[in-house]
């Protein structure tokens, strides 16, 4: 049994050049100040090393420090790494992100950076049309993409998807990808920020591009990923993803529902509360998850059962 309990993070807002000015309905108060600069907020960060936790023992904290100061209690007598191995944002663009990849575990290692960045999109709205680009096109080498980014049509190049609310999008480390406007995205993916940009339209922003085309993979897993049916708890669920770096479950509650989640105990993971409001309720802590916030769960935590106060969906995030 863990000692540490659950507890929620606080959103972390950043700003980005292709953010927008206006969360809602996801954010329908404003953000405070401090959290971004008065520009359009591209993420909410629900987990991150600078996220804060709202409650508990550790209420002020940085799930960073706890992560250092309470390692065993947090991850697991047997984790190798004082580090929570997932982050997960909210994405909301109203631009073109730039065309970019990240390094896998062994080249992030060779660089002395950490670990690699693979990750996941489920796409929480798309207006129609809306798409991703997700690899380079059959036949594109990586050769090919440098002159395309030198002469501007870098985007030619690329696989763009279609994408719908629903849609699991499986980015592998090595995929050079970018997300378009129009949709609204729930990312997870493994703790790193190495992002190598490649191509951004002609914005004024710093490219990266020895580093990036050095990492990019002409042929990768990457794509969307077909849905699951799972029993947990003994409610039905979807099983959006399993891969490698992590597993994501999502979960439709009406209010008053309840559902245990005690079939993952030996790792850590995240809960997220989608469209409405819960209650983390374990042996150890009641804690409530409001729209848009993050509760993390210790690993060895018993007793776990998540009480909706509204209609919401619910999503699981483990390593």
């Amino acid at each position: 049994m863990s000692t540490l309990p659950p507890f929620r993070l606080h959103p972390k807002f950043e700003s980005r050049t292709w953010g927008r000015p206006d969360l809602s309905p996801w954010y329908p108060t404003a953000v405070p100040q401090g959290d971004a600069a008065a520009e359009p907020i591209g993420e909410a960060w629900l987990t991150g090393p600078a996220s804060v936790a709202n409650d508990g023992p550790y209420a002020g904290m940085t799930l960073g420090a706890i992560a250092t100061e309470h390692t065993a209690e947090l991850l697991g007598p047997a984790s190798a790494d004082a580090e929570f191995p997932l982050l997960v944002k909210l994405l909301f663009p109203d631009a073109k992100l730039s065309v970019q990849v990240h390094p896998n575990d062994e080249e992030a290692a060779a660089m002395g950076i950490g670990r690699g960045k693979t990750e996941c999109w489920y796409v929480l709205e798309a207006e129609p049309g809306a798409t991703v680009a997700c690899g380079l096109r059959a036949g594109v080498a990586v050769t090919d993409l440098r002159t395309a980014i030198a002469d501007g049509t870098a985007e030619d190049l690329l696989e763009h998807l279609p994408v719908a609310k629903g849609d699991m999008v499986f980015v592998d480390a090595g995929t050079v990808h970018a997300i378009g406007p129009g949709v609204t995205i729930l990312e997870v993916q493994q703790t790193s920020d190495t992002t190598y940009r490649l191509y951004d339209y002609g914005r004024p922003r710093e490219l990266h591009l020895e580093k990036g085309l050095a990492v990019s993979k002409a042929d990768t897993r990457a794509g969307k990923i077909a849905p699951k049916p799972i029993e947990v708890g003994g409610r039905t669920g979807t099983r959006l993803i399993e891969e490698q770096y992590f597993t994501v479950d999502s979960f439709q509650l009406q209010a008053g529902d309840t559902i245990d989640l005690n079939d993952v105990l030996d790792e850590p993971h995240c809960l997220m509360a989608l469209y409405g409001d819960a209650e983390v309720v374990s042996d150890e802590a009641r804690v409530l998850m409001p729209a848009g916030s993050s509760v993390i769960v210790p690993a060895g935590t018993t007793g776990i059962t998540v009480k909706a106060a509204s209609a919401m969906e619910l999503v699981r995030a483990t390593p």
